[in-house]
C-alpha cells in the first residue's frame, strides 16, 4: 500500500489542478478497500479509493459509475482513475448518508427515501442490453446457485460461528424443501439491473437529494431484492406503515414508467427481504468472526427482529417453518 505522502503526490499527477494538501482516512464498514477525503489549497475535497485487489468486482467500479451517470442515476463523477496502482478519484458528495438520518421525523425522512427510490426506479429501468453494448462486466446474475450461497452463508456464518447451532440442524434447515423452493421460485423471475447493496450507509445525502455509492457489486435481478435491503435495512428500524408508504410510491414509480408491478409484488418483496437478511445476517458473522470487525456483532440482533417479521410476513405457501421456529429462540450471540 502506498505512504500518504505517496498517495498525495499521485493525486498531483492524475489531477494537476486541484493543488492536494492533506489525506484523513474514512471508516468504511466491511470493505476491503480504503477510503480517503483528500484537501486542497482551496478547500476543496476529492475522494481517493485504494483498492487491495482483494475483489475482482471492484475494478469495474469507474466503468458502471459512467454508465449509471449516463442514464441518469445519481451516482458521483469518476475524476481520476489509475488501474495499474488501483486507486479511483470520485466526487466528494460529502459526509452525510441516508443512514445518519435515522432518528429524524418522518417529515424529514421521507423526501429523502423518496429521493433514493426515484434513483432506484431509473437504475431498475436500465435495459441490460446497454450494458452489452458498452462491453461492461457485470457480477454473476441473482440464479438459483447464488440464493442457495446466501443461504449457505448465513447458515454457515450465523447460525454456526455465532450461535453454535449444530451441523445437523443447519443441514436440515438449509436442505428442507421450502428453502430450496424459494431460490428456485426467485430465480425463475425476470431480473432487471440491481445495486445488491442498497442500504442506507451506501446512499449519500446532498442538498436534500440521495446519491449512490458502492455500486461495484451489481448485477441482474430482482427490483425487490434492493427494497427490502433498504427497507428492511438493520441499521434503520422503518415503521410498517412507513415501509408500506415507500412500497407504495416505488410502484407508482414503475407505473408511471410503463412497468407496472404484478399482483405477486409484495410476495416476492417479503422472499427476497428474508434472502437479503440471511446474506447480511451472514456477512456480520463473517466479518465479525473471521475479520475481526467485532462491531458488527451488534447489529445481528436488528437483523434478526427484521428477519422474524420477514418470515411471518411470508405467503403460506413460502413458510419456511424450520427456520421460524429456531429463529424465534435467538437472541444476541455469546461473547467469544
Amino acid at each position: 500500500m502506498m505512504t500518504t505522502d505517496e498517495l498525495l503526490r499521485k493525486t498531483s499527477v492524475l489531477l494537476p489542478a486541484f493543488h492536494p494538501v492533506s489525506l484523513r482516512a474514512i471508516e468504511k464498514g466491511g470493505s476491503s478497500r480504503c477510503f480517503y477525503r483528500i484537501q486542497s489549497t482551496k478547500k476543496k475535497s476529492v475522494i481517493l479509493v485504494q483498492d487491495s485487489g482483494e475483489k475482482e468486482e471492484n475494478k469495474h467500479y469507474a466503468s458502471l459509475a459512467g454508465l449509471l451517470a449516463a442514464q441518469g442515476v445519481p451516482v458521483p463523477g469518476v475524476l481520476a482513475n489509475c488501474e495499474d496502482d488501483r486507486l479511483l478519484w470520485l466526487e466528494d458528495l460529502g459526509e452525510d448518508d441516508l443512514w445518519a438520518t435515522r432518528d429524524e421525523p418522518w417529515e424529514v425522512r421521507r423526501p429523502l427515501y423518496e429521493s433514493a427510490l426515484c434513483g432506484l426506479s431509473i437504475l431498475h429501468g436500465i435495459e441490460p442490453s446497454s450494458i452489452a453494448m458498452e462491453g461492461l462486466q457485470l457480477q454473476s446474475a441473482f440464479d438459483e446457485r447464488l440464493y442457495r450461497w446466501e443461504q449457505a452463508y448465513f447458515a454457515d456464518h450465523c447460525l454456526g460461528d455465532l450461535f453454535n447451532v449444530g451441523e445437523e440442524v443447519r443441514k436440515r434447515i438449509l436442505e428442507h424443501s421450502s428453502m430450496r423452493r424459494m431460490a428456485a421460485d426467485l430465480a425463475s423471475l425476470p431480473r432487471h439491473l440491481v445495486h445488491r447493496d442498497f442500504q442506507s450507509q451506501n446512499i449519500l445525502i446532498r442538498s436534500g437529494e440521495a446519491w449512490f455509492i458502492d455500486f461495484q457489486g451489481m448485477r441482474l435481478g430482482l427490483p425487490q431484492y434492493d427494497l427490502a435491503s433498504l427497507l428492511c435495512d438493520p441499521y434503520v428500524m422503518i415503521p410498517g406503515e412507513e415501509r408500506d408508504h415507500l412500497l407504495d410510491f416505488y410502484r407508482q414509480l414503475s407505473l408511471r414508467a410503463g412497468t407496472p408491478v404484478g399482483e405477486d409484488f409484495e410476495k416476492i418483496f417479503w422472499q427476497c427481504a428474508v434472502q437479503r437478511l440471511m446474506q447480511a445476517l451472514g456477512a456480520y458473522g463473517y466479518l465479525s468472526i473471521h475479520r475481526g470487525k467485532s462491531s458488527f456483532r451488534s447489529h445481528v440482533l436488528p437483523a434478526l427482529v427484521r428477519l422474524r417479521e420477514a418470515l411471518h410476513q411470508l405467503h403460506p405457501k413460502d413458510r419456511l417453518d424450520d427456520l421460524t421456529t429456531l429463529v424465534a429462540d435467538l437472541k444476541s450471540p455469546p461473547t467469544p
